[in-house]
């Protein structure tokens, strides 16, 4: 019942959009010039799509549908909307999905290159800082070295200007000990003449007594006069005294001082493991042994202001031993490479990270992130820059002394063969080329061709900045 009831809804709803059409078309004012293409277009049409009937059989009952040509199109175009609507919002759904999950993806892509960049930022503010305060301390150790260097050049050469006093000063005495001694045998000479005067000229006594009565008071005016003297001496004796000791302890003091800096010279020197005699050989340093100790005289007639002498003697060769030293610590390699590092692999014995077997390692690997700067240990000349071998890119430098220091497995190099480059110089970017398994340097340390321990030269330089 509910399908009969539908179809007859369908059949008067068809009839009633057919009965429509034909009025509409029967209100048309048509011009005869468009009748005959409107009456080929119905027949084309009624060829292709002619009149049918759809029979219903509902039980003992058969009845028809009567679908039309007009009925037909309308049919059609519907289908044709409905088609073209349900596919326009089907593409328009999918197209819209896409955008929005392509809009998604910029959106996190560019979130994680935001907090990548944060962090890269923190990164190089956390290097810049460690820099910073190292090129601090650097400073502040380089000004102290040439203030201490200063102040003892002027105390030797102020030492030396009040010697040059002394030696003057003494000059005089001697000088005039030499004119008293002179009056003094004149006016014996003249009181041995007067005497024989007076047994020549006893006949005028009276003229003689007057005559002795004078050169007695010059005599007494001439012992007075030595009196003063050898007051005045003995004054400028002790005097003298007090300035050649006032100036002994400033010499030893001054010597004092510079043999506590050899003594931390040799000290770092000694704690990188290397022999100071022959750093010294090689690095063609000519260093006097320094000699001193108290000035006991053996004789009276020993000069006075030798020990003076003696002491500065002491204190120019201490001067001299220093320099020599200090020139010796600027060409050792006292600090590590990187600013941030972490030993992956260390010096001497171990077993090889590729085959697994044991192997002598001549050098120290330092972890960084990749691409970190690497920087010079001492100042030198670039002697190779480029490949080679199982060390990939690799920078050598010379220091002199016999020292030479590698760097291996850089990503990139920033420097020449035949090139001077100064204390903490940008020579590379830390990488992964040559024999390697991942991102390190690999820093070595030579002295004389023999490789040394760099982690011993590190540690030296940690101790200079303690001192």
């Amino acid at each position: 019942m509910v399908g009969n009831v539908a179809c007859k809804l369908i059949l008067r709803r068809i009839n009633a959009v057919k009965l429509s059409i034909e009025v509409f078309i029967s209100k048309l004012e048509i011009r005869p010039d468009l009748l005959n293409k409107k009456n080929r277009l119905k027949r084309l049409t009624h060829q292709l799509l002619p009149e049918r009937r759809v029979h219903i059989r509902t039980r003992e009952k058969i009845k028809y549908v009567s679908l039309s040509t007009s009925l037909q199109i309308i049919a059609l175009g519907a289908f044709l909307a409905i088609g073209s609507w349900v596919t326009f919002s089907s593409y328009m759904v999918v197209e819209h999905s896409e955008i929005l999950a392509t809009k998604d993806a910029q959106i996190a892509g560019a979130r994680n290159a935001y907090q990548s960049l944060l962090e890269e930022i923190n990164e190089y503010q956390q290097k810049f800082t460690a820099i910073t305060e190292d090129l601090e301390q650097n400073h502040n150790l380089m000004l102290s070295l040439v203030e201490r260097n200063t102040v003892l050049k002027k105390s030797l050469s102020s030492v030396r200007n009040r010697l040059n006093e002394t030696e003057n000063d003494r000059m005089n005495i001697s000088d005039a000990r030499q004119q008293l001694k002179r009056d003094l045998h004149s006016l014996k000479k003249d009181m041995e003449g007067m005497v024989s005067n007076n047994y020549l000229l006893r006949d005028n006594l009276e003229t003689v007594e007057t005559d002795l009565f004078q050169v007695i008071s010059q005599r007494d005016q001439a012992l007075r006069n030595t009196a003063v003297l050898k007051k005045t001496v003995k004054n400028l004796n002790g005097r003298l005294v007090g300035l050649e000791t006032s100036q002994e302890e400033a010499v030893q003091n001054m010597t004092e001082q510079t043999e506590h800096q050899i003594e931390i010279a040799e000290r770092i020197i000694g704690r990188t493991g290397l022999k100071l005699s022959k750093l010294i050989s090689l690095a063609n340093i000519k260093i006097t042994k320094p000699q001193g100790g108290p000035f006991i005289p053996t004789t009276p007639e020993i000069q006075a202001g030798k020990k003076l002498k003696v002491d500065l003697e002491n204190l120019d060769l201490h001067l001299t031993k220093l320099g020599g030293l200090q020139k010796l610590l600027t060409q050792l390699p006292l600090v590590a490479p990187l600013n941030t590092y972490y030993v992956t692999s260390s010096f001497g014995k171990r077993r090889d990270p590729i085959n697994k077997r044991w192997a002598a390692h001549y050098g120290v690997d330092l972890g960084s992130p990749k691409r970190s700067p690497v920087y010079s240990t001492a100042p030198g000349k670039v002697v190779f820059a480029g490949w080679k071998g199982r060390y990939g890119r690799i920078v050598e430098i010379m220091h002199g002394s016999g020292l030479k220091t590698r760097y291996g497995h850089l990503a990139k190099i920033l420097v020449k063969k035949g090139q001077k480059v100064g204390f903490h110089k940008k020579i590379g970017l830390l990488g992964n080329s040559g024999r390697s398994t991942g991102p390190h340097l690999h820093y070595e340390v030579l002295f004389n061709r023999k490789p040394k321990n760099p982690m011993k030269f590190i540690k030296a330089g940690r101790y200079v900045f303690q001192e």
